[in-house]
């Protein structure tokens, strides 16, 4: 039987897409299932005194994790999966907007109902995208972002990596991160971040 790891992200975030991309490698050598699930930076930072130029990104933050949203509604969770990953390699990858015509694109691709991407864009799913963000982010408190991970009833945040390692590597580094997440008076590594997110 394969570990499920709930996963929780923001489309617009590059360092959830890095840790991402390392659980799909990470199925690869271990038994292990990655569920994926919406949070939204949008959502954590509300009512904090941001940047200008930070702000203005949240407000383009909203659309995608709405749309993830909406594909777990309209097709169930599994098929986020496949959205991430056609919605993150135009975001991180390409460099393309934050925009509904990139969402919409992205949906497409899948196979989706391109009309999501409209709801999405005035505030639909909003109410079941605030649950999903509260269930991923409310066991790990509201002073970290994404990506969150949720492993065997245990949730850390994390791991912030860059670039993702693969095959045994992956492996490995998921066994570490395993260990230390079922331990329940685990709370913090950290070392300062000497490179940005390198995305493949």
């Amino acid at each position: 039987m394969s570990t499920a790891v709930d996963f929780w992200f923001d489309p617009s975030c590059p360092w959830a897409w890095i840790t991402s991309r390392w659980m799909l490698e990470v199925e690869k050598v271990r038994n292990v299932h990655t569920i994926f699930h919406a949070m939204s930076l949008a959502v954590l930072n509300e009512g904090r005194d941001l940047p200008d130029d930070y702000r203005a990104e949240m407000e383009k933050a909203w659309i995608g994790a709405r749309a993830a949203t909406g594909v777990a509604e309209v097709y169930g969770q599994e098929p986020v999966r496949s959205f991430y990953t056609a919605l993150g390699s135009r975001y991180h990858l390409r460099k393309e907007e934050r925009s509904i015509e990139t969402v919409k694109a992205a949906l497409a691709e899948c196979g989706f109902d391109e009309s999501i991407a409209k709801r999405a864009d005035k505030g639909g799913f909003d109410e079941a995208m605030r649950a999903s963000h509260h269930e991923g982010m409310d066991p790990v408190g509201q002073d970290v972002g994404t990506p969150v991970l949720h492993i065997n009833g245990m949730a850390l945040f994390g791991p912030v990596i860059s670039p993702a390692p693969r095959g045994e590597e992956a492996g490995q580094l998921f066994d570490g991160f395993e260990k230390m997440t079922a331990y329940p008076g685990f709370f913090e590594l950290k070392r300062t971040r000497a490179v940005g997110p390198i995305v493949d």
